[in-house]
């Protein structure tokens, strides 16, 4: 786990989320802020606005996620959440990606699951806007 911003990034059992949707991998968790998150965007995915996650693989069972700290603090009451619980969502999120998972309703099946086993937190998703930036 890297840290770029000079926030303090909540404390989650990230390795033990990881290992629950995506057993067997290496996962590389990055904290960054806007200029890192947008410049990344733009490098990985073509895209200029400042994404709240991003997830890409890195190699055969392996991959990165990139969470930026400053969007999401913005973004966690649109979701319903605590800014620690909004972060989890986002690396979970990732990680659902990395696993292959589309947007819809089966993504959101498995973000209640796993927030609520981790977080003790569920999204009502009939309240939140913008929810696929990223």
């Amino acid at each position: 786990m890297r840290n770029f911003t000079r926030r303090k990034a909540p404390g989650f059992p990230y390795s033990e989320i990881a290992q629950a949707i995506l057993p067997g991998w290496d996962i590389s968790l990055v904290f960054a802020g806007e200029t890192r998150a947008k410049n990344l965007n733009v490098s990985l995915r073509g895209k200029s606005y400042v994404p709240n996650v991003l997830s890409y693989e890195l190699g055969n069972k392996s991959g990165e996620i990139v969470i930026c700290l400053p969007i999401v603090k913005k973004q966690a009451p649109e979701y319903g959440l605590s800014y620690a619980n909004c972060v989890a969502f986002m690396f979970i999120h990732g990680l659902l990606h990395l696993k292959g998972v589309p947007h819809g309703t089966t993504m959101e099946r498995y973000e209640n699951q796993y927030l609520q086993r981790f977080a003790g937190a569920r999204i009502d998703y009939g309240s939140t806007q913008d929810r696929d930036r990223h």
